[in-house]
C-alpha cells in the first residue's frame, strides 16, 4: 500500500508540460535581457556626437558680398576658413607656376570646383604648426607670392594657397564643400 501512495501523488507538470521552475527560468532570463538593454542603450547613445558638434558639422556662408580679389574669414569646426574670390590675374599667376616647382604639387583646378575656379576655399591653419596665416583680412601681409603669410615661422603661400617658401610641409587644406546656390557655399 505504501507503494501505491507514492504513485498516486499528483504530478507537478501542467497539461502543456511547463513546470513552475521553467517559468521562473524564463522570467529571470527575460528580466536580465531587459536589464541588459536598459544598461546598454545609455552607454551606446552617449557615444553619439552632442548637439553642439552636430551643429558645427557644416557651415553655410553667403559669398555674394565678396568682391573679386577679396577674401574673408569664416569659422568651420572652431577653425578659421579662408574664402577668396580670385581675380583673373591671380588665376593666371597660379596657373603659370610649374607643378614641379611646388613642394606639394597641386594645380589651381585641383583646389577649386569646376565652373567656380575663382572661388578658393581653404582652412586657415598653417600646415607647419597650426598658426593662422595672414592675408585674408584687409591690409594684412600676403607674403612674397601674394597669397598668405604665416607670421609664426615664415611660411609663404601663393594665390592658390600652395606652400612656396618656409617650413610648412603642405598646402593649406581644402575642406569638403559645395555650392548650394550661386551665392551660398556649404562647407563640411
Amino acid at each position: 500500500m505504501a507503494q501505491d501512495a507514492v504513485t498516486d501523488a499528483p504530478e507537478t507538470e501542467n497539461d502543456d508540460g511547463v513546470r513552475r521552475r521553467d517559468f521562473i527560468n524564463i522570467a529571470a532570463v527575460s528580466a536580465a535581457g531587459v536589464g541588459g538593454l536598459a544598461t546598454l542603450v545609455p552607454l551606446i547613445s552617449q557615444m553619439s556626437p552632442s548637439a553642439d558638434v552636430l551643429a558645427e558639422s557644416s557651415t553655410e556662408v553667403d559669398i555674394s558680398a565678396i568682391e573679386r580679389g577679396q577674401a574673408i574669414k569664416a569659422i568651420f569646426r572652431k577653425q578659421p576658413v579662408f574664402i577668396r574670390n580670385l581675380t583673373d590675374n591671380e588665376i593666371t599667376e597660379a596657373n603659370k607656376v610649374p607643378l614641379g616647382d611646388l613642394r606639394d604639387p597641386q594645380s589651381l583646378a585641383e583646389r577649386t570646383k569646376e565652373g567656380k575656379e575663382n572661388w578658393l576655399i581653404t582652412m586657415g591653419v598653417c600646415t607647419h604648426l597650426g598658426c593662422v596665416p595672414l592675408g585674408a583680412g584687409e591690409g594684412e601681409a600676403r607674403g612674397e607670392f601674394g597669397g598668405y603669410f604665416c607670421p609664426c615661422h615664415g611660411s609663404h603661400y601663393d594665390t592658390a594657397a600652395r606652400i612656396r617658401k618656409g617650413p610648412a610641409p603642405l598646402n593649406l587644406e581644402v575642406p569638403e564643400y559645395e555650392f548650394t546656390t550661386d551665392t551660398v557655399v556649404k562647407i563640411g
